[in-house]
């Protein structure tokens, strides 16, 4: 990789939304594989994640998690919300990142409404960032959706949360405790996958 690839990808930070459930289903297979053989079977397999759940926004760069955010019962996520975000995001860089130029960063998101809107664009200018192109429809050009949710959905498989705290607490600790490495590969795949998609005329790749 070029010394100006490695400073571009640098500069970025990337952030999306997902859903955490209290509770997500083992698969059939990875029940079967912690089972001894003669563990007593249950009589039915849960197989539908809980109906409690938490929406968590996470924005992160090659160096690892900048803000982790939880949206409040009962809020809509418009502009003003992600808005409010975007502010928490730069008060959360300037203490995470001080040797850094806050107003020289590439922001990468999707292209739903209240990323895209005329005051969230306003309220991204004013920061000083720059917004990188991202086709509609496209989680496989997003970080989060190919890279990060699944890994740490995957880790909180299986355990069982009794309220929002305690998943909040669950994947605040899943988050903190993955490599720089790991953030670092994330953002280091963009550059194939930016080149696939060009490739393939701007078209979704699956893997």
């Amino acid at each position: 990789m070029h010394a100006e690839d490695e400073t571009f990808l640098q500069r970025i930070i990337t952030g999306d939304e997902t859903w955490v459930h209290h509770y997500e289903p083992e698969s059939k297979r990875r029940s079967m594989e912690w089972r001894h053989a003669d563990s007593p079977r249950k009589n039915k397999f849960k197989s539908q994640p809980s109906a409690g759940k938490v929406m968590a926004t996470v924005f992160w760069d090659y160096q690892g998690v900048i803000l982790i955010d939880f949206m409040a019962k009962g809020t809509t996520i418009n502009s003003e919300a992600y808005i409010e975000t975007l502010r928490k995001l730069k008060t959360r860089l300037k203490r995470c990142r001080p040797n850094v130029n806050v107003a020289n960063m590439l922001l990468q998101h999707d292209n739903a409404r209240p990323h895209t809107s005329l005051r969230t664009r306003e309220e991204i200018t004013r920061h000083g960032w720059t917004t990188l192109p991202h086709p509609p429809y496209s989680p496989d050009l997003a970080p989060s959706d190919f890279h990060l949710f699944g890994p740490m959905k995957e880790g909180l498989r299986g355990q069982q949360f009794s309220t929002d705290e305690e998943v909040k607490t669950a994947v605040r600790s899943w988050l903190r405790s993955q490599p720089s490495s790991f953030y670092e590969a994330g953002i280091l795949a963009l550059i194939k996958r930016w080149t696939a998609a060009v490739d393939n005329g701007g078209n979704y790749i699956e893997k």
